[in-house]
Parts: structure tokens; C-alpha cells; sequence
């Protein structure tokens, strides 16, 4: 059996290491690099040049990405904490701010931006799983994005999620997961690339069952607003598909947010004229 190189000739490799095989490619250039060359960028992943030539593109380390809160989380979490208390304290709370389809229909639109930030009354692990999901996911992205897209994205993700269940359902719905499944659609894009790699293949794989155990919930539970976790998901990977188009250049933050911001209003526009 032949010890050295034994795959085929047309094996893609990294341009600037011909000895290492790999999936990846620069989301600027598209030209092919190994893990070792690829760098994180709010817009996917960059070969040393791309990332060296702009200056808009800002390299974090995989550690300053993965720790500690960041302004947007954690008033994203403290919001929904203290709306939450509310809702302990009086009822009548969730009653005014909840999405209820038939009032929402009436044009009380606003009903499917507030609702992101009601949970449960009955049930504590509601806002608890939520805001955990988003304590895990939401600070590498807002590092990634910077605060007004990370803002954006979770907005208009959890009015995805409010279009999808006025559409699809109808009665009453609480709870930012519309949001949160928004991030897991942003990170399922960013990290869809990276899958050729060892790290990569286990956050994506990692990725796609914590999703599809969430997508599956609403066949063994009932309660579940699973038109809101569709939505959410749809928009996040749709804006992060769009993203990932934006060169690198010193307006991209800008473009980012005119993106996420233009389908949110695109998105909330399909309530207020119906």
C-alpha cells in the first residue's frame, strides 16, 4: 500500500500550502485555503491577503469570540428579564403586548416586535432556555457584526418569526425564539464553509442537531410556535447569505445594516398592509 499522497490529482488545495487538501475558500477572492490561512471576518471567512488589504475587516481572536457579554446581549437579556418580572407581577401585561393574530390582523402590528420580548408566565425554562441560546450564540456575532447589525439581525429575525406565525397559525404567541433561531440561521451560514476542517465540521455538525432537535419539538410537544422558529431561521440565513456578498470595504458596516434593516421593514410591511 502506497504511504505518501494518495489522493487524486484533481484534490482541491490551499493556494498557499499545495500540500494540504481542503473544502474552504475565501469568501472574497474564492480562492481555496487551508485552516490554517482562513480568518474570521464579518463576512465569512478571508486568505491572508484579502484580510490583510482591507481595512474595514477587523480579526478577533477565537477567544476575545467565544467570552463574556457583550452591550447588545446583555441588554437584550436584561430587557426580557425585567419584562418578564413584569409579567409575574400583572397578567394583563402579556395580555397587552402578546402577538395575538386576530389583533395584530386589526393593525396592531407592533404585537410581533413586542411578543419577542414576553415568555411564559408558567414556565421559567421558556425564558431561561431563550436567553441562554442567546448568551451562547449572540456575543460572537455581535463581535463579528458590531452592535447595529447584531441589533438588526435579531430584530428582524423575531419579525420573521411574528410574519411566519400570522400566516400560518393563529391565536396567541410569546417568546424570542423567532429571534434566537435568526442567530442560528446567521451561524449556520458563517459556519457552513468551514466544514471542511476539523473544528468547523464539529460546530457545524453540533449546529444542525441542535437545530433539528428544535425543529422536531413541535411533534412530541404542543404549545410550540413552530412557524416563528421557521421564520427566524429563514431570515438569519438570508441576511447572512447577503452579508456574505458585501466586499470588504470601508462601508460594509453601513451595507450590513441597510440589509438587515430594509428586510426587517420589508418584512413588517407584509402585516401593516394586509
Amino acid at each position: 500500500m502506497d504511504s505518501g499522497d494518495s489522493q487524486p490529482p484533481d484534490t482541491v488545495r490551499c493556494y498557499r500550502h499545495p500540500e494540504r487538501a481542503t473544502a474552504l475558500r475565501c469568501s472574497r477572492c474564492e480562492r481555496p485555503i487551508c485552516g490554517f490561512c482562513s480568518h474570521d471576518s464579518p463576512v465569512g471567512q478571508r486568505c491572508p491577503q484579502c484580510i490583510s488589504g482591507s481595512a474595514a475587516t477587523r480579526v478577533v481572536t477565537a477567544r476575545s469570540l467565544s467570552t463574556g457579554f457583550t452591550p447588545a446581549v446583555l441588554t437584550i437579556i436584561v430587557l426580557s428579564a425585567v419584562v418578564y418580572l413584569l409579567q409575574r407581577q400583572n397578567p394583563q401585561f402579556t395580555v397587552d403586548y402578546a402577538h395575538l393574530t386576530d389583533l395584530v390582523s386589526r393593525g396592531e402590528w407592533w404585537r410581533v416586535i413586542t411578543a419577542a420580548f414576553l415568555h411564559s408566565r408558567s414556565s421559567l425554562l421558556h425564558i431561561l432556555f431563550n436567553m441562554y441560546a442567546l448568551y451562547l450564540f449572540g456575543p460572537r456575532l455581535e463581535r463579528q457584526l458590531g452592535a447595529i447589525s447584531f441589533v438588526g439581525l435579531y430584530l428582524s429575525s423575531a419579525i420573521a418569526g411574528g410574519v411566519a406565525f400570522q400566516y400560518l397559525s393563529a391565536g396567541g404567541a410569546v417568546g424570542a425564539s423567532g429571534a434566537i433561531f435568526g442567530l442560528f440561521g446567521a451561524v449556520l451560514v458563517g459556519t457552513f464553509p468551514l466544514r471542511g476542517t476539523v473544528q468547523g465540521a464539529a460546530q457545524f455538525r453540533q449546529l444542525v442537531l441542535l437545530l433539528a432537535i428544535n425543529l422536531a419539538l413541535p411533534f412530541f410537544a404542543t404549545g410550540i410556535a413552530w412557524e416563528a422558529h421557521v421564520g427566524g431561521l429563514a431570515m438569519g440565513m438570508v441576511v447572512a447569505a447577503l452579508w456574505q456578498r458585501i466586499p470588504p470595504t470601508p462601508g460594509a458596516p453601513l451595507l450590513r445594516a441597510m440589509v438587515v434593516y430594509g428586510l426587517g421593514l420589508a418584512a413588517l410591511l407584509a402585516i401593516v398592509v394586509t
